[in-house]
């Protein structure tokens, strides 16, 4: 199609997307809103009824799940136009009506999207390069099918932290604070996520109750009703609530399933016909391509309450709309509200993930001098955890842009871009810094003095990530901004990562020890260091962690290819979502990746005693595929069984990667380090291995993993007169009919005592530390 086509075609779609939506319009104002909205989310909970009693193949074949997103797309319409027009006096409910609508909301989403891949289409290069045009459509097809990307269940809890630097200002301000505020907002996500169900067993225990009461008089119970009900005020009265929460659209109205103040609904609410651009005149009147009400004020005042017509924007647009309205109801806390937020979110990281960075140095607002402007620069936070660095870059404001990409694809972009460059800007003059000097000095900024607080050597760490958080997601853009040209991985292998706070609500759920957080890290860090290849989300990314492990090599051979252009994979995320459905989720146990249980035993064992370079180790372990692990729980399992005869045994563990050289000792035996580390280097050269993990783990009687813990491993370069012997003995490695097999292990001598090192001595294990911190602690 060439461009003067493409033209004619996005000018008549467009044409069409505003027929259809003044339609919709007509049709939305005349009908009373309660009713409504009663039909529309009693068709929305059948549907998910279907979606969870359906087989796997009957809802792909039904498309259940995107039927509910339509009913989520005309809820937003029904939101716009109470917003946009007064009530009339009169209304008509008419079903007939109900179902037009509901095809033409469905004629409307497809016009959308078919405008959104004609309008891209034509984009030959721009912000994001040659993927611009992909990036575009996406952009605008998200923006018109996007919904609830957030999980319900957790509102209360990202309100609750986000909320807390302004606790007093709102109570002051509203007569409520930051938790009344979020137990407000997970009441809201509760009332439309379990309202219909409550609503059902309330009806049910009063018919029950009802039923009884007949029963006890021996009269029919219709002719006892009347009777009932007067004897019952309270129960009759819980019966209608739960009449109107299931045909009248009762689950949306927050005044009565929250106690949030009136002025505060007031605050998130627009009142009838108060909304006056979404259908003014002009292109892309009506269309999903202006600017929803719903994004800017996530209710409805209907009478005397208010209502969430739409439960999926409540997250960002209500805490958007909240913080907004805070300061025009007082202007004075601006400054120190922008203080207390930037705090808030370059603590954050660290705060939530506490679980997850046992032992951290944290430095906050960490100064030096920049060695190519010579001039002072900041940084937010900056993380040191074992051998693994986090640089985290906070932007306090929200993330998500209201401007359409229709409208404006680049103020769209750039609102984003800003929100991404300036972060890793940041952090590729800190990456530079520590690449400037063996060792770094860092700074705090002390009564105007630039005070020393501590040194930073880059060889020191394995993994270093480079993070820019927001308050916000902002997905697809978090994810697609590694194909900005000028985002590439700092010092040349430090691919940057954005990420939000809510989305690290998640990750400490389903990654709960520092292994597993730090695993993931890595991982996620070599994805985004892949352009051309693409996950929606966070979510995603972390779906395909839990299903696949190094995802990221699967992506890497599938590019490899070169005839692919662009990589997408989709749908990962659905083994995350339902980590949040119903109502047990926090009873259930998170999905996590398979490990035989005795290797879950070495792992955590070098969780509990964390001695440096415990994270090598286990990302070691953790980048092992199925057999690996398979064959690295037998070794440790027959080698253990073995440990009451022979008081130390050690193995290699092979494969694609770095071999793993594993020492078992008796719990109680003394360590013969000199031993260890010289069968480590021996069976280092009897596999012409470049590099070798180690670990050795102290045993019990009762099988139980004490200790573990990771050591250099010294391979030799050079036969010398003192190191003849691990050549010796690495040759007999090599040959099991001169000595030993590795899959065999040799069955180690009893170990005699040897003289304990000094308290300042260098520690036998090849730590580089002094004894006193390391082995005799």
């Amino acid at each position: 199609m060439d461009d003067k086509k493409r033209k004619e075609v996005a000018a008549s779609l467009l044409k069409d997307m505003e027929a259809t939506a003044t339609r919709m319009r007509e049709l939305i104002v005349a009908m009373p809103p309660h009713d409504l909205l009663g039909y529309i989310y009693a068709q929305h909970m059948m549907k998910a009824m279907v979606d969870q009693s359906a087989e796997e193949e009957q809802r792909e074949a039904v498309g259940s799940n995107d039927l509910i997103n339509e009913n989520q797309f005309l809820l937003e319409y029904v939101h716009a136009v109470l917003a946009s027009d007064d009530a009339p006096a009169d209304v008509t409910f008419d079903e007939a009506q109900c179902a037009d609508l509901f095809e033409l909301s469905c004629k409307l989403r497809e016009q959308a999207m078919f405008f959104a891949v004609i309008t891209s289409a034509d984009t030959k290069d721009g912000v994001f390069g040659p993927d611009t045009a992909d990036i575009e459509f996406r952009a605008k097809s998200n923006w018109v099918i996007l919904r609830g990307n957030r999980y319900q269940v957790l509102e209360g809890e990202f309100y609750s932290y986000v909320l807390a630097p302004h606790n007093d200002v709102l109570k002051e301000v509203y007569g409520v604070g930051a938790a009344e505020i979020a137990e407000g907002f997970q009441a809201m996500a509760d009332a439309t996520r379990s309202g219909h169900s409550d609503a059902i067993m309330e009806m049910s225990k009063q018919f029950e109750a009802a039923q009884a009461f007949a029963a006890a008089q021996d009269i029919p119970l219709e002719d006892v009703m009347e009777a009932w009900i007067a004897a019952n005020a309270e129960q009759s009265k819980a019966a209608g609530r739960a009449m109107d929460d299931m045909f009248r659209g009762g689950i949306a109205n927050v005044s009565r399933h929250t106690t949030l103040p009136p002025a505060l609904l007031a605050d998130l609410a627009y009142q009838r016909g108060e909304e006056t651009e979404f259908f003014a005149a002009g292109d892309f009147a009506g269309t999903p391509y202006r600017t929803l009400p719903a994004r800017k004020k996530p209710l409805i005042q209907l009478g005397a309450d208010y209502y969430a017509i739409d439960p999926c924007f409540t997250r960002d647009a209500g805490y958007r709309a909240l913080l907004y309205n805070l300061l025009q109801r007082k202007p004075d806390y601006k400054k120190t509200f922008e203080d207390r937020q930037k705090r808030m979110s370059e603590a954050a990281f660290a705060d939530i993930l506490a679980a997850q960075l046992p032992g951290a140095t944290v430095f906050q607002e960490i100064y030096y001098k920049d060695p190519a402007s010579k001039q002072w620069s900041e940084n937010d936070t900056l993380i040191l955890v074992d051998d693994v660095l986090f640089l985290v870059e906070a932007k306090a404001g929200a993330a998500a842009t209201i401007a359409s990409p229709a409208l404006d694809f680049g103020r769209h972009a750039q609102s984003v871009q800003d929100l991404v460059l300036k972060a890793y800007k940041q952090c590729e003059r800190f990456f530079n810094y520590l690449n400037s000097a063996d060792e770094v000095l860092l700074y705090h900024l002390e009564d105007g003095k630039y005070e020393e607080c501590g040194r930073v050597r880059r060889s020191d760490y394995r993994v270093m990530v480079p993070i820019g958080l927001t308050v916000e997601s902002f997905s697809p853009f978090s994810t697609y901004c590694k194909e900005l040209p000028q985002v590439e991985p700092l010092l040349g292998r430090h691919a940057f990562i954005s990420l939000s706070i809510d989305e690290l609500f998640v990750l400490k759920r389903l990654l709960p020890t520092p292994g597993e957080f730090a695993h993931y890290m890595e991982v996620r860090q070599a994805v985004a260091g892949m352009r051309r290849a693409h996950l929606f989300d966070e979510f995603d990314h972390l779906g395909a962690y839990l299903k696949k492990n190094r995802f990221d090599q699967d992506i890497a051979k599938q590019l490899q290819d070169g005839k692919v252009s662009m990589l997408i994979w989709d749908g990962m995320s659905d083994i995350v979502d339902k980590s949040f459905e119903g109502e047990d989720w926090e009873a259930r146990p998170f999905p996590a990746q398979h490990f035989p249980k005795e290797v879950l035993k070495l792992l955590d064992a070098l969780d509990a005693t964390r001695v440096q370079g415990w994270l090598s180790a286990e990302s070691h372990i953790r980048d092992l595929g199925e057999e690996g692990r398979k064959n690295l729980a037998k070794m440790l399992t027959d080698l253990r069984q073995t440990l009451n005869q022979h008081p130390a045994r050690y193995f290699v563990l092979g494969g694609d990667g770095e071999p793993l050289f594993v020492w078992l000792q008796q719990h109680g035996q003394q360590i013969d380090w000199k031993k260890v580390n010289e069968k480590a280097s021996a069976a280092s050269l009897a596999v012409k291995a470049s590099n070798v993990v180690g670990v050795v783990a102290e045993i019990g009687s009762d099988g139980t993993y004490r200790r573990a813990q990771s050591f250099a491993v010294h391979i030799p370069t050079e036969r010398t007169q003192e190191n003849a012997s691990i050549y010796e003995d690495a040759a007999r490695m090599v040959h099991p009919t001169r000595a030993v097999n590795l899959k065999q292990p040799e069955n180690v001598s009893f170990l005699r005592k040897t003289r304990k090192p000094g308290r300042n001595d260098l520690c036998p294990c090849g730590s580089g530390a002094k004894f006193k911190r390391c082995h005799g602690r």
